[in-house]
């Protein structure tokens, strides 16, 4: 029988070496069972709840094509945490006729498919609740709940028994210079793309050192994203406004607007960048410049009606 052995991680916990001690024990139930190993994959660092990985993608292609029997894993966890992934990668490898085994289950069934599909389920369900949890604890006490701001630099600290100080972050002095000449030229009646092309001219980076767009600016002021919308330039943090939802149909997450009373918001006067009064004076031309969706109602943009020349 020919087998295919597929192996992944994604914790941050984890690492390269945990790829490769799956596919140690894998191997040896195959040896033990006299398969002949035809090939492996891998998904390096990358969440068992989306199938829209190289790895999996590549396995799923092969088994198509007939080019092994089985599939072996450590767990049905590593080929998908996702019940309905999962139920449909097991749709797949039967209309190939493919067999999947694992270490932990054995020969995997629609039983199995059933059962630990809606335990993987329950599982991240819970880890979604306890991370969440986690950062609501951190934002409270000021700290950043995640992922990187313009303006700011991430401090790598560890306590007295060497653990690692998460949501630490101050002030990047150059960046803030920069932001603060946006605020400063839009409040004087710059455009957006004007600024952006300006910054760019001079090969100044943007966030993640990309190049500077309208959109980087603008970004959307009732969801508080783009440099003109951060509350945490004037020394307020906000947290869980947004959450974000798998689609099921793309499989790529979309952000919800949560309501402002789920909103969690901490001062942190210390990480201020932009003075009050500069704030507000970019309040009040975006409110006479750019369209809000609380102003619009359920209605449409009023240019829509305009009917191009014939």
């Amino acid at each position: 029988m020919r087998v295919a052995l597929y192996a992944r991680y994604s914790s941050d916990n984890q690492r390269d070496a945990s790829i490769e001690d799956q596919f140690r024990i894998c191997r040896a139930l195959a040896e033990k069972n006299g398969w002949q190993i035809v090939a492996c994959y891998s998904d390096r660092a990358i969440s068992g709840t989306t199938l829209l990985r190289p790895g999996i993608q590549d396995l799923m292609a092969q088994a198509r094509a007939g080019q092994f029997d089985i599939v072996l894993a450590e767990g049905l966890d590593r080929l998908s945490r996702d019940q309905e992934d999962v139920a449909g990668f097991y749709k797949r490898m039967k209309f190939a006729d493919v067999k999947i085994e694992t270490l932990s289950e054995g020969k995997i069934t629609s039983l199995h498919i059933g059962l630990t599909g809606t335990m993987n389920a329950e599982y991240i369900e819970k880890l979604s609740k306890n991370t969440h949890r986690g950062l609501r604890g951190r934002i409270e006490h000021g700290k950043s709940g995640g992922g990187l701001c313009y303006g700011y630099d991430v401090l790598k600290l560890r306590d007295a028994e060497g653990e690692r100080i998460c949501g630490e972050r101050a002030i990047n002095n150059e960046q803030a210079q920069i932001v603060r000449r946006i605020f400063q030229d839009y409040a004087n009646g710059k455009a957006p793309k004007a600024i952006a092309l300006a910054l760019n001219a001079e090969g100044l980076r943007g966030p993640l050192s990309g190049a500077w767009g309208p959109s980087t600016l603008n970004g959307n002021r009732e969801r508080g994203t783009g440099i003109l919308n951060n509350e945490l330039y004037i020394g307020r943090l906000i947290w869980n406004r947004l959450r974000y939802l798998k689609d099921p149909v793309t499989k790529k997450r979309v952000s919800r607007l949560n309501p402002e009373s789920e909103w969690v918001i901490q001062d942190v006067p210390e990480l201020r960048i932009i003075e009050q009064d500069l704030w507000e004076a970019v309040k009040a031309r975006q409110s006479k410049t750019t369209w809000s969706q609380k102003s619009r109602g359920t209605g449409t943009h009023p240019l829509n009606a305009l009917q191009r020349p014939t």
